[in-house]
């Protein structure tokens, strides 16, 4: 069975970064899009960014354009949210999701999703 489980998450200061890791028990995840999702306490999920199964494709949502960066490990076997310049804001449980493998890529939103991890905490305070 496919499972995804994200790691990397914890308590960090306003301006400090984090990196988040995406992997798959048993697999790796070439040849699936990956994304990530935030939800903060009282508001729905949104999109934080996605990365298309062959890396050509990447999108940010406004609000980390330029602070986040997705990236895919060299052996496949994980993705990457690297996460700078951290503003309270950001303070949320953090989703890794995919689908694939070898699916056009899909828009970057929850519902072009099939697999979710089960989230990791990032709070973001002094």
């Amino acid at each position: 069975q496919f499972n995804i489980a994200e790691s990397g998450g914890g308590l960090v200061q306003p301006g400090g970064s984090l990196r988040l890791s995406c992997a798959a028990s048993g697999f790796t995840l070439d040849y699936y899009s990956i994304g990530w999702f935030r939800q903060a306490p009282g508001k729905e999920r949104e999109e934080v960014s996605c990365l298309s199964y062959n890396g050509r494709s990447a999108k940010y949502a406004d609000s980390v354009q330029g602070r986040f960066t997705i990236s895919r490990a060299d052996d496949k076997t994980a993705v990457y949210l690297q996460m700078t310049s951290l503003k309270p804001e950001d303070t949320a449980v953090y989703y890794c999701a995919a689908y694939g493998p070898g699916v056009i890529f899909r828009p970057c939103v929850s519902t072009s999703f099939d697999y979710w991890g089960q989230g990791t905490q990032v709070t973001v305070a002094s």
